[in-house]
Order: C-alpha cells, then structure tokens, then sequence
C-alpha cells in the first residue's frame, strides 16, 4: 500500500489538479512524505513502549481514515488532510519488520524481513493498469476508496493472525525531543520540496530550512542531556547504526529519483527529435516499471536466504550499491533503447531489492529488540529525507541548463528536457549509490549488538508481553 500510494498518486495527478483548479499538486506527495517522516521517530518510540502490533495496527486505521476523508473532499484543502493522514502508512514499513523479529520464528526473520522490504516492488508491475482502469473508469475518487477498502482488509488480516510482541522498553516518552525533531525534520523537507518555487533565497526557504535544521540541533543538544531520551544518541553514533541510517538513505534517494525519471523518459514522444522517448502512455511505463520490481523482489530473496546462510547483511548493501550504480551509471549513457533500458532497469531493481532487505537485518545485528522500533524510525525518516532531496538537485540542474528549446505548441506547455539533462539526473543517481556503497564498507565486518541497561527493559513471552501491555 505504501508503494502503490506513491504510484498512483502520480498517475491521478492530472485529473486531480484539474478537478480542484489547482497547480498545487505537488503537495499531494509532500504531504504524504512530510507526515510520514515526522511521525516517525514517535511512532517508533511509542511502539517500543506500548507494542509494536498496536502502533501498526493504530497507524493503518489512521491512514484508512484519511483515505477516507480523500475520498470524500470537497476541497483541495480537506483533501491534502486527508494525504497528510495517509502519511502513516510510512512506519508501517519498519513497525512491520520490527514486530517481525519480535513474534517470527528465529530461523525465518532473515527471509521475512527481506521479503517485507523488497517484496514492495511486486506491487509495481500491475500499479500502473489498476491506476489506469480506477481512474479512466470510476474517476480519480476510486482510488481513494481502493485503499480505504484495502486498508481495512490488511488491518482486519493483521489483527487476527498477528501476535503482539512481547518486548518492551522500560522508559518514559520525551515529547520535547519529538517536537523538536518532527517540525525540524518537517521544516527541511519542506524548505527541500518547495526551494525551487519559492525560490531558494526567498524569506519562505530559508526560514523552513535555517528553522529547520535549528530545531534538529536543539534535538541532538536535549537528547545528549537527558536520561531518557526520545532516541538514545549513544545507539545512534554507533558506527553498524550510523553508517546502516546513511546507507539505507542513499539506497532510498536512488530509488526514488530513478523511478521518477523513467516515466518522463519513456513516455517523451520520439517525433519530437530530442535523442530519447518512445510516446507510451501511462499503462505502457508498465513494461519499463515491471524489471524494478521484479528484480526488486529477486534480490530480497537473494538477501533472506544469503544471511540464513549466515552471508553478512553488510557484502549484500554493497553489491546492492554496485548494481543500482552501474544500471544509473549505464543509463545515463544509453537511454534511447528499448531493450537496454529494460535491462539497466532490472540492474537498478535488483540493487533496490538487496539494499531495501539489507537494511533491517543489519538493524537487527545491531540493534537490541526493545530499540528496534525507535532505532530503524530514524532510518525511516532518512529513507523520506534523501529521496526529497535528491530529485531536487536534479531538477535545479536540468531547470537551470538543459531544458529543451521546443516551441510550446509541440509540448503543450510541458516542460522537456535533453537528453543531456538526464545524463546529469541518472549520473546523480549513480552518485548517491557511490555514497550507499561507501557507506557499506564503511560498516564493521562484525557487528556487535548494543548493549543496553536490563533493568531498562520488560521482556518475555508472548503470554508475558499481555501482561506487559496491561502494566504499561
């Protein structure tokens, strides 16, 4: 659901905005991202606290009503609120791996988890025709009420087959460190979002961002200063923690801006004599999305049976780094064929499924069961963080010196690019996947687990982790 909210999305993007007369779409996704990031590291401490399953099941229902409220919006405005709810479908992702390891099988987490962070990428292989078919055939408003309905469905699935994790973490909740963090995590993402048309000098951008990263600093001074903090700085300079965070940022940045590309790329009209595009419609990305995501899945299960076989999670974040750069790399040289676009696609996918599964198996070496939730919440908010930035850079470059001088009669006032301008997208693509490589090897080759206070802690089994939730 949180892959396919993204996708369709930017599929119904069009009908929406001009349903509503806005040019304001872009915070469709904003919205969505800015809410998903700051909830984040309080939804990961409050599951450490309070439950896992709880904070999960709580965050679906949250989101279903927004999908609801999307649904039913009279205005753009309500309709924003509703996206912005939608937005804590983002901790599900790292609340559904960190409950994971708490009530699986040891000798299935590995696979597990991979296959709950790679496996995201099935969903985009038929996205593009269920948007199409929602939207062509029952107006945008349908797929609002496709994840209200499925949304209820996997809530309903979860609360009945799912167990509750039985680990807790003795502590009390900082509000001052989650406000801090959130708004100040919320003021660089928008001041990252909306730089470019506001104007990065503007009053606006520099407020959100100077703020901003103000606010985060007051966070990392309250959090060194308290005893209990809404997340542990100690946990957090830990070389397997930090250079992990860095890692599965950069994986996300490149993710994000490859997959924003190829449908610009591919769906250009060739007649237009730019050197790249083919003129397919939205369905027809699909053939172009489909190596993604199948190679995405390919490689967490690559990374679930590896590590069973006791292969470290670091090798496979490396050779996920190696493969997504070199499908950039490729692509920013040879985008004018079929085939070969299809081919670096899969490249990127299968880097994308072994960096994704990657990730929380090296949470999971280094982080203690109580810390999961609050610890893998700061590798969330920079999964949302650097997948903002990085196609901001882009397109401030390609805005700035390559956009394609075509009279807008032949475009219909869209804006096209060179095919120069995506050599510098995808070259930036394989940048940040330099720096997830990097930041792989940077890892110890034996991590260590975080040793934390045992009398900080309440454990037990299952029937112990009831009581647990009743005492908390």
């Amino acid at each position: 659901m949180l892959t396919i909210s993204y996708i369709m999305i930017a599929t119904a993007l069009p009908s929406i905005a001009k349903h509503y007369q806005t040019t304001q779409g872009a915070w469709l996704l904003t919205a969505f991202m800015l809410i998903g990031a700051v909830a984040a590291p309080l939804v990961g401490k409050l599951a450490d606290l309070y439950g896992k399953r709880r904070l999960l099941l709580i965050c679906i229902a949250i989101a279903a009503v927004g999908s609801l409220i999307s649904a039913l919006a009279p205005s753009y405005g309500v309709l924003i609120l509703g996206r912005a709810l939608t937005g804590l479908l983002v901790p599900c992702l790292f609340l559904s791996y960190s409950l994971i390891r708490d009530v699986f099988p040891a000798k299935t987490v590995a696979l597990a988890v991979s296959l709950s962070t790679s496996g995201m990428g099935l969903i985009a292989i038929p996205a593009p025709f269920i948007t199409g078919w929602l939207v062509d055939g029952f107006g945008f408003r349908a797929i609002f009420w496709f994840f209200v309905i499925a949304l209820v469905i996997l809530g309903v699935l979860i609360f009945v087959t799912t167990a509750e994790s039985a680990v807790r973490a003795a502590t009390r909740l900082d509000l001052l460190g989650a406000v801090l963090l959130g708004v100040g995590v919320a003021g660089v993402l928008a001041g990252v979002s909306f730089g470019p048309d506001w104007g990065w000098t503007s009053a606006a951008t520099l407020a959100c961002l100077i703020g901003g990263v103000a606010l985060i600093v007051g966070w990392l001074v309250s959090a060194s200063v308290l005893s209990e903090p809404l997340i542990d700085i100690a946990v957090l300079r830990q070389r397997s923690v930090a250079f992990t965070v860095t890692a599965a940022g950069c994986m996300h940045g490149v993710s994000g801006l490859f997959t924003m590309m190829i449908p610009m790329l591919v769906m250009t009209p060739a007649v237009l004599g730019l050197g790249y595009g083919f003129g397919v419609d939205a369905e027809g990305t699909a053939i172009f999305q489909a190596p993604i995501g199948v190679f995405c899945v390919l490689g967490g299960l690559i990374v679930g049976l590896a590590v069973g076989r006791n292969v470290r999670p670091r090798l496979l974040m490396a050779a996920g780094a190696i493969s997504a750069g070199l499908g950039c790399a490729f692509m920013a040289f040879s985008h004018t064929d079929k085939l070969l676009i299809i081919v670096f696609s899969g490249l990127v996918g299968l880097g994308m499924g072994l960096g994704y599964a990657a990730v929380p198996n090296l949470l999971i070496e280094a982080v203690p069961p109580q810390l999961q939730a609050s610890t893998a919440s700061v590798v969330g908010v920079s999964q949302s963080i650097f997948p903002a930035i990085l196609p901001v850079i882009a397109f401030t470059v390609m805005n700035n010196s390559h956009i394609a001088p075509l009279a807008p009669e032949l475009t219909g006032g869209a804006v096209l690019y060179t095919s120069d301008g995506y050599r510098v997208a995808f070259l930036i693509a394989a940048g940040a996947a330099v720096a997830c490589l990097l930041a792989a090897l940077a890892l110890p080759s034996r991590i260590r687990q975080v040793q934390v206070d045992a009398g900080a802690v309440v454990a037990g089994t299952e029937a112990d982790g009831e009581r647990a939730l009743t005492s908390v």
